[in-house]
């Protein structure tokens, strides 16, 4: 049975994927930091799934996860998440300690799982699929902070292509989406897709696993 590992999957584009998986007969690990919220996700997707309640930045919970997937993991989805303050400020008024502790949520905590997890990857060249956005690549006022962060990520995301060639290594940007995430950041998020179709391209990404790469979910055309 294929086994897949996705963080922040209570709500928005890890619950939506999640569903995705789950109807393909994947076995699933899961994960958020509301306990309530993930309960209830796990209810509603059904399947085979282990939920896990904790925070990514946390070792303890990590070594958690790394034993729910005990025994080998086909794919990794680090989609856990965080904007940093809200509202977003601009970099001249983003405090160090702020931008630090997004660092530690959107790119240290990957790498610490991917680590975690790396040699059960390479022993069924599984597959790492790391969620970012175009706010790496663009200059949007007050995103500074995040898409930093998520620059951050898609070099890390690169660099291990490079190292790991036995294993699969996407970063992908969903594109915009109406989710929590959205709304929080001041944006309207109603007039945006629902995160469904974000993870229905993903689910076709993984399917075809192409090569490592960056890859938008607008340009994951469901196949004629």
């Amino acid at each position: 049975m294929r086994k897949a590992l996705i963080t922040g999957a209570s709500r928005g584009l890890g619950r939506a994927l999640a569903r995705e998986l789950a109807r393909d007969g994947w076995h699933l690990a899961v994960d958020a930091r509301d306990a309530d919220a993930l309960s209830a996700a796990v209810q509603e997707i059904g399947g085979n799934i282990t939920a896990i309640a904790g925070d990514v930045t946390d070792p303890a919970h990590r070594e958690r996860l790394v034993r729910a997937v005990d025994g080998g993991l086909d794919l990794l989805v680090n989609n856990a998440s965080t904007l940093g303050p809200t509202p977003m400020p601009r970099l001249a008024d983003l405090p160090v300690t702020d931008l630090a502790a997004t660092f530690a949520t959107n790119v240290l905590a990957p790498l610490a799982l991917i680590q975690d997890v790396l040699p059960g990857l390479r022993e069924r060249r599984g597959a790492i699929l790391n969620i970012t956005s175009d706010a790496a690549t663009e200059n949007y006022e007050t995103w500074g902070g995040y898409g930093t962060t998520k620059a951050a990520l898609e070099q890390l995301s690169n660099i291990l292509a490079a190292e790991e060639p036995g294993v699969a290594v996407w970063w992908a940007d969903p594109g915009e989406m109406n989710t929590v995430m959205l709304r929080d950041a001041g944006e309207d998020a109603d007039a945006a897709p629902p995160p469904e179709e974000a993870a229905a391209a993903l689910h076709r990404l993984v399917t075809a696993r192409p090569a490592s790469g960056r890859y938008r979910a607008a340009d994951l055309t469901a196949p004629r």
